[in-house]
Order: C-alpha cells, then sequence, then structure tokens
C-alpha cells in the first residue's frame, strides 16, 4: 500500500554522513516537530536527479524556508558514502539532508519501491516528493516512469500556503 497524506511517516533507520562517516538517522527523530520537504529519485549521480531534481531544491532552499520548511531531505536507495559525495558534487551541504535508504526499507515501507533490475539497478526508489509535518504526510507527488514534473521543489513550493 503506497503512503498517503494523512499516514504517519513509518519509522525507520537511514544513514547520512557526518563527520566523515555514516551515522543513523532514525525517521521518528528526524521529523518529529518540524515541517520537511522530503523528496526521493532512482539514484545518486543519475543524469535527471543530478541536473534537475536535487540542484532544485538546492536552489529552492531559501524559498523553501519562508514556506515554513525546517528541513529538506533527499532519499535514495544508495550506501552513505555515495549519497556523501554526491551532497558534495551537488553543493546541498547545510541545504539538503542526503539521507541513503542502502537496502530500501524506508522505500519499502512506503510503497514506493520499484524494480530497475533490467537497467541493471535492482530495486530503488520511484521519483516522489512529499511534505510531512510532525511525522505526518501532508502532500504526496508520484512521478510517473521517466517523468520529472510534480516531485520537483518548484512544485512544491506551489503546494506550501
Amino acid at each position: 500500500m503506497t503512503i498517503k497524506p494523512g499516514d504517519k511517516i513509518p519509522s525507520a533507520t537511514l544513514m547520512e554522513m557526518q563527520d566523515g562517516k555514516p551515522t543513523p538517522v532514525n525517521t521518528d527523530n528526524f521529523f518529529a516537530g518540524k515541517k520537511v520537504a522530503l523528496f526521493a529519485l532512482p539514484g545518486a549521480f543519475t543524469p535527471t536527479c543530478s541536473a534537475k531534481h536535487v540542484p532544485g531544491f538546492v536552489q529552492n532552499y531559501e524559498t523553501l524556508k519562508s514556506k515554513g520548511v525546517d528541513a529538506i531531505a533527499c532519499v535514495s536507495v544508495n550506501d552513505a558514502f555515495v549519497m556523501g559525495a554526491w551532497g558534495k558534487d551537488q553543493k546541498s551541504d547545510g541545504k539538503v539532508h542526503m539521507l541513503a535508504d542502502g537496502n530500501g526499507e524506508f522505500t519499502r515501507a512506503l510503497g514506493l519501491e520499484f524494480d530497475a533490475s533490467k537497467f541493471g539497478m535492482g530495486k530503488r526508489s520511484q521519483r516522489y516528493s512529499m511534505v510531512v509535518d510532525n511525522g505526518v504526510v501532508k502532500t504526496v507527488n508520484v512521478e510517473e516512469p521517466g517523468a520529472f514534473e510534480v516531485s520537483s521543489a518548484e512544485h512544491m513550493i506551489t503546494q506550501l500556503p
């Protein structure tokens, strides 16, 4: 079952590079008491993800903050080392938390996994964005396969008061 507005974000442990080492990030704690702009994508360093998705959230950091967003997080089914390196490449430090869902457990719990095995990528996350307020999903925007429209930072901005 796919997560929908009104649902609570599932409990999971993601990983984030902090001080040069992979550090556990508990979703219950990460989403508690704040409004989070969460977006996910199929993979680090992939074309649309690197050219459009992450840059849009980095570039719109101030606008999202002005709309009441406390934190921005990117999730991908990659390891923390890859996500950390990608974050540096994307100049997202201090703006976007690059959260690794290495085993895809969080992605599966959201009901947003897809099988990219035919592309040699295994199980991955669908491309989506959501606004999460104090652990509760307010909006969910899941892209059609191959599309990049409703999960962009620009679209999310239109959904925030």
